[in-house]
């Protein structure tokens, strides 16, 4: 006689064992069809699930987050069977969920075409429309290879053999179509309406280039369509404010094959990125750092030390010389311990702060560069503080102060935190990660924030706060962390002389506020579709004349404007001033300053803002008074 709990609080007795979907049945007909999976005790599960004991349920639905997980997942499978159908020589391979959709990989003997993708969609609605029901089983492994062997899925059987043998193997039937997955799917196709395939990829099998290459179908599934609209809108947003694109627009940068995954930054580009750095040097400044450098390069025993080299050698570069092996340094702290090993310390120094704009370089697979999102070389805004345990707190508190201020200036309000817990791969001891996320969960309460967890996704030494901003268009970026990190001074024999006069491991407080320099500038074009504020805008202004005879009272203008330091171009070429007004309307500069024979008698000039908004005549003085105004808001 299983009771179960609600979310409510009540609970439901049964006379003998009752499956997810008759659970929801006796609460209500209306949660009985929009019943997507359940939740027992925390697992998700199919609604045919049997419930035979005393548990905790939450019946999943598509206004749930795990309700569109079960939908892109079972959109999946819908995909491989409409291809199985159309293209019965294929063989289905693996079909994960990835953010905002799915895809699944298949081999067949040519690459699919767009044609195909539109009768894939059409046929995956056919089955939608059959309403075909989803049922689960469970089949001992060599059953299973065998099964999938007699049926021509290759793949299928490879998979089986690499999974562990004491791993249950499930398989999900619909209509003719079974395939193996650990689930839960929808009861029925029929719940699989809002979907859409949308492009096509190359992908080796296992990720090895040794391997066939694969036809990926990309697809996304929502659980209405407005939600399915409104993403397409997003996408559409997102390709007009692709940085990449607008680089080239407004003259920002290039990258070339010369050096993949490295930025050559044009002088528009390269103001940006000092409008950043010194920005973000003051932050340093008054928040009591102090700006170090260290070397590029170092022996690969200290990274055979710190433990980089057993954690993370496939992502570095090496050079060699004099028969030494150097590494590349993909980070900056092992640079900055030897900073602070160069002297005796008291508990009475500490906190140190170094900060540094420290350039990197990782080992990026090729596949995985995207622009200046995702590069080879990069620079830090990087920090490490080195305190006692004591002082973590106040730091941490102190740093997520200093970090949220940062995020306001440039523009970003909307910020969630997540706190990312010990991965499987690591350093130390479990009391030892104990005491660190215990001591990030101290501080994040004491800074009055709500927080997300992360299981498993922590660094090798430590736990870390990250902070995720969302931009204009609702696209989520993960940009500053800190880290808690006692393992690096153990490693690299950091200490400081304690009130006893006894030597002590400080704790190593890695934080960096905009991460690399490229990916946050990357994040601010796309944010900002190119059109900068006016404290980072390459350009602040033109001055532009009507006729040659305003030639010398525009150069006299910009020559003010320079001086209070303001980045302004006069453009006194003869052409009509509609047409300069458009061109540069397209290099998104935040002001527009003509001068006309009216203007020149009267020592004014014309104001034009970017979007086409006219402020009308004003003297220098007053257009100065609004740009500092403008300057120090941050607007």
């Amino acid at each position: 006689m299983p009771v179960i709990r609600l979310p409510d609080g009540s609970e439901r007795q049964f006379e003998q064992a009752v499956t997810v979907a008759e659970v929801a049945q006796s609460i209500g007909a209306g949660l009985a069809r929009a019943a997507l999976a359940g939740k027992v005790d925390g697992q998700l599960v199919d609604t045919s699930y049997l419930i035979d004991r005393d548990v905790s349920l939450a019946i999943v639905t598509d206004r749930d987050a795990d309700g569109l997980e079960v939908i892109r997942h079972s959109t999946a499978h819908l995909l491989a069977q409409a291809v199985k159908r159309l293209f019965p020589d294929a063989q289905v391979t693996i079909g994960p969920t990835v953010e905002d959709g799915f895809y699944y990989d298949f081999s067949y003997k040519r690459p699919f075409t767009p044609e195909d993708l539109a009768a894939i969609e059409k046929e995956m609605a056919a089955v939608v429309k059959q309403d075909l029901p989803v049922s689960r089983q469970v089949m001992e492994r060599s059953d299973a290879i065998q099964y999938f062997k007699g049926i021509g899925e290759a793949y299928k059987a490879q998979i089986i053999e690499s999974i562990p043998s004491d791993e249950p193997l499930s398989l999900y039937t619909q209509g003719e179509f079974t395939d193996l997955c650990r689930g839960p799917h929808v009861p029925s196709t029929g719940k699989l309406k809002v979907f859409k395939l949308m492009k096509l990829a190359g992908a080796y099998w296992r990720g090895d280039a040794n391997n066939e290459m694969l036809q990926r179908v990309y697809g996304t599934a929502w659980a209405k369509k407005d939600d399915l609209d409104a993403y397409l809108h997003r996408l559409e947003e997102a390709e007009k404010r692709d940085h990449r694109k607008l680089a080239k627009q407004l003259d920002l940068f290039h990258q070339q094959d010369e050096a993949p995954g490295m930025v050559f930054w044009h002088p528009r580009g390269w103001t940006i990125w000092q409008a950043v750095e010194q920005y973000v040097r003051q932050v340093y400044r008054n928040g009591g750092y102090q700006e170090v450098r260290g070397p590029q390069i170092m022996d690969v025993t200290l990274w055979k030390k710190s433990g980089h080299w057993d954690n993370y050698q496939d992502n570095m570069f090496f050079t060699e010389s004099e028969k030494r092996t150097y590494a590349v340094k993909p980070m900056n702290c092992p640079g900055h311990v030897q900073i602070y090993n160069a002297g005796l310390h008291s508990y009475r120094d500490l906190p140190i702060r170094y900060a540094e704009f420290g350039g990197c370089h990782r080992n990026e697979p090729s596949g995985a560069l995207h622009g200046i999102m995702r590069v080879r070389a990069f620079t830090q805004d990087d920090g490490h503080i080195f305190c006692t345990p004591e002082q973590v707190e106040s730091e941490v508190t102190a740093f997520h102060r200093q970090a949220m201020q940062v995020y306001a200036d440039f523009g970003f309000s909307d910020i969630s935190i997540k706190l990312a817990l010990r991965p499987e791969k690591r350093l130390g001891t479990d009391a030892e990660w104990d005491r660190a996320e215990d001591a990030l969960r101290a501080a994040l309460r004491a800074a009055g924030v709500e927080w997300i967890e992360l299981p498993g996704e922590g660094a090798f030494y430590g736990p870390k706060i990250e902070y995720h901003l969302k931009d204009s268009i609702g696209r989520a970026w993960q940009v500053g962390t800190i880290q808690y990190d006692p393992m690096m001074p153990e490693r690299l024999d950091a200490s400081y002389i304690d009130e006893h006069s006894q030597r002590q491991r400080p704790i190593m407080l890695h934080r960096a506020i905009v991460g690399s320099m490229e990916r946050f500038i990357g994040i601010l074009i796309e944010n900002y579709a190119g059109a900068m504020p006016l404290w980072l805008s390459p350009v602040q202004a033109v001055v532009m004349n009507i006729t040659d005879a305003q030639a010398e009272y525009a150069k006299n203008v910009v020559d003010i404007l320079k001086k209070q330091g303001f980045r302004v171009e006069a453009d006194l070429r003869n052409e009509k001033i509609t047409y300069k007004i458009r061109e540069h309307s397209l290099q998104k500069l935040p002001y527009q300053l003509i001068v006309g024979d009216k203007e020149m008698a009267a020592g004014l000039i014309a104001v034009r803002t970017r979007h086409g908004e006219d402020l009308g005549q004003m003297s220098v003085e007053a257009l100065l008074a609004r740009w500092q105004d403008e300057m120090a808001r941050r607007v």
